[in-house]
């Protein structure tokens, strides 16, 4: 841990040239730190912009070199909890630079990844749930991440795991009382009555954890392979999907020799689309190493899409892409479909279940079809984004799984008859996951493994 009385410092704003820069200051000295580097003589008042100047009193002679607004946020009101004066500057890195060097020489200490917010947590501004999604916030690249990460900060997920540890610790109470009093035999909770209001603990749990694929996909985005023969248009739909000319595209077959990738926003899912070479066999070796790469980007990719010329009859090599693609999750395309048809999709004998879909990677016709198949075999059907709180991180998918688990074993003991020191046991059990989740008994070297993704000024 990171010692909390320390007053840090560190540039808040992305590194580059821009318009503006934000040098923030947090900790017991963050106003006298800020108040010698402000030509600014009076203190600086709470809440209020202060426009002045940056000096550099060491050397010789004082020295301006920037001009600044200056903001004072008191603790404990302010995000850390502590005192924090943010300083925007020119967005200069050599200023921004230059100011935070000003404020080490004068006591301050740069900040560590994640610092602020770890503050911020540890002076109970934010909870654990919370403070991930504050990370989650500033790596959004879609405006669904965005959304979701940001209900998560207000307190949704928060707010649902706090429900469930209320009643769970009410149930809990309750079997402990009885337990104080074995001898007069009170009952606190009817036993008759415990497996069901377990049941319907466990229940809400489940309902959380129903979405939580969906959740964890839209959170860390996924991959999608374009698959198929040589020369039936890969690379073409790849364009259009992207919608840029990133892969090479001519006539001549095996043109896509490697992998070449980029991330798209289908529907607020992040979805880093790979073209790969076609699949055939070949006797050169450098095409053969990107048939090889094709096939292993598959085996860990989300879904595929394959491709498939309807403009010639189906070949061997067809039919070998299908049958490769049997178990993984895939949208079948029949591209050229501003060109006559030699066959229909009743000749590929595929399931009900398939989706099949046909496009004009020329034209464009159809793509928005192809999106929306693709969206549904990610995601499946309806609005991704529901009433029900989001749960997207793997560490809390985890911890309600584990919670579940445990009511589960609890259930099970009390519909058996079993004492109220074994429901107890498993009950406890699921209290200190739910408790983990949120923060309130999390190991201190889970909390910093879980800053240490943040960047500095967060």
């Amino acid at each position: 841990m990171f010692a909390p009385d320390d007053t840090i410092v560190a540039v808040a704003t992305p590194s580059g040239r821009g318009g503006l820069g934000v040098v923030r200051l947090s900790g017991p000295h963050a106003t006298s730190l800020a108040n010698d580097l402000l030509e600014h003589s009076a203190p600086l008042v709470a809440r209020y912009a202060t426009v002045s100047r940056i000096v550099d009193a060491g050397g010789p002679s004082v020295e301006a070199f920037d001009r600044v607004v200056a903001t004072f946020f008191p603790g404990p009101g302010s995000y850390t909890g502590d005192d924090v004066v943010e300083i925007s500057a020119h967005g200069s890195p050599v200023l921004l630079e230059r100011i935070v060097a000003l404020a080490c020489a004068r006591g301050a200490r740069l900040a560590e990844p994640g610092e602020f917010t770890l503050r911020a947590y540890l002076n109970g501004r934010l909870d654990l749930v919370q403070a991930e999604a504050v990370a989650d916030l500033v790596d959004a690249v879609t405006p669904l991440q965005a959304r979701i990460a940001f209900d998560q900060l207000e307190g949704t997920v928060t707010q649902a795991i706090g429900a469930l540890d209320t009643d769970l610790f009410d149930l809990v109470a309750r079997l402990e009382a009885s337990l104080d009093f074995p001898d007069e035999g009170y009952h606190f909770v009817e036993p008759g009555l415990v497996a069901q209001g377990i049941a319907a603990i466990r229940g809400r749990v489940g309902v959380l954890l129903e979405g939580a694929s969906r959740g964890r996909l839209i959170r860390e985005g996924c991959q999608v392979v374009v698959l198929g023969k040589p020369n039936v248009g890969k690379s073409s739909v790849f364009n259009a999907l992207v919608g840029a000319s990133r892969a090479i595209v001519t006539p001549m077959a095996g043109t896509t020799r490697d992998l070449v990738s980029d991330v798209v926003d289908l529907e607020g899912l992040a979805v880093r689309l790979v073209d790969s070479a076609g699949i055939r066999a070949t006797s050169d070796a450098v095409e053969a190493e990107g048939v090889d790469r094709a096939r292993q980007a598959v085996s860990v990719a989300s879904a595929v899409i394959v491709v498939l010329d309807r403009s010639r009859p189906l070949e061997d090599e067809d039919h070998q892409v299908l049958e490769e693609t049997e178990s993984s999750r895939r949208v079948v395309t029949m591209n050229k479909m501003d060109q006559p048809s030699r066959w229909t999709s009743e000749v590929l004998s595929l399931g009900s279940e398939e989706v099949v879909v046909a496009v004009s990677a020329m034209t464009g016709e159809g793509l928005d079809g192809l999106r929306g198949a693709l969206r549904t075999v990610l995601v499946g059907g309806g609005d991704v984004y529901r009433d029900t709180p989001t749960v997207a991180n793997q560490r809390h998918i985890g911890l309600l799984e584990r919670a579940g688990a445990s009511l589960g074993d609890a259930e099970g003991a009390a519909r058996d008859g079993a004492t109220e020191e074994f429901v107890l046991a498993d009950l406890q059990r699921a209290r200190m996951a739910l408790e983990e989740l949120t923060g309130k008994r999390t190991p201190d070297d889970v909390v910093n493994h879980i800053f240490e993704r943040f960047c500095i000024g967060k």
